[in-house]
């Protein structure tokens, strides 16, 4: 009997695939209106079907100058690729920060994984409740006119 292969550890990387790339992407992820704020940073979502999540980073100026965004974008992105397989698999994820001083790397990385379970429970909720029928108490009918005292001949 030939040796059991060993587990082998998932690929921590972050690719192409695993980025937002369009205008599109990020504004149909705002326009879901899934969003989890905690701390400096504000999280949208948006199902996707690839069986893998993605991100997307929005920061805007106001969180410093170019170092200092790059710099944030980096440890997003290095949280994003560490924490990517305890995300759920079917949502990408947009973060907007505030601006703030930056955390450490593993502080981000549990702001992400709760963001994400949030996140995920939320858009189970909203799926659930799409997919039961809605009962509707029936409309009831307008009221009929009043009998004409004069009868069927009556001007109207």
């Amino acid at each position: 009997m030939p040796p059991a292969l060993p587990q082998t550890e998932p690929r921590y990387t972050f690719r192409r695939a695993q980025r937002f790339e369009h205008a599109k992407e990020f504004a149909a992820a705002f326009a879901a209106k899934a969003h989890y704020a905690r701390g400096p940073l504000r999280f949208s979502s948006i199902p996707n079907s690839l069986g893998h999540p993605r991100l997307g980073l929005s920061v805007g100026r106001r969180c410093g100058n170019a170092v200092h965004r790059n710099a944030l974008k980096r440890l997003l992105r290095e949280a994003f690729r560490l924490e990517q397989y305890h995300l759920p698999a079917n949502l990408d994820f947009v973060i907007s920060p505030h601006p703030h001083t930056p955390l450490a790397l593993t502080q981000y990385q549990t702001l992400l994984r709760e963001a994400g379970t949030s996140l995920g429970q939320l858009w189970a909720k909203r799926a659930a409740r799409a997919s039961t029928p809605q009962q509707t108490a029936p409309t009831p009918s307008p009221p009929a006119p009043p009998a004409s005292p004069l009868g069927n001949n009556a001007p109207r």
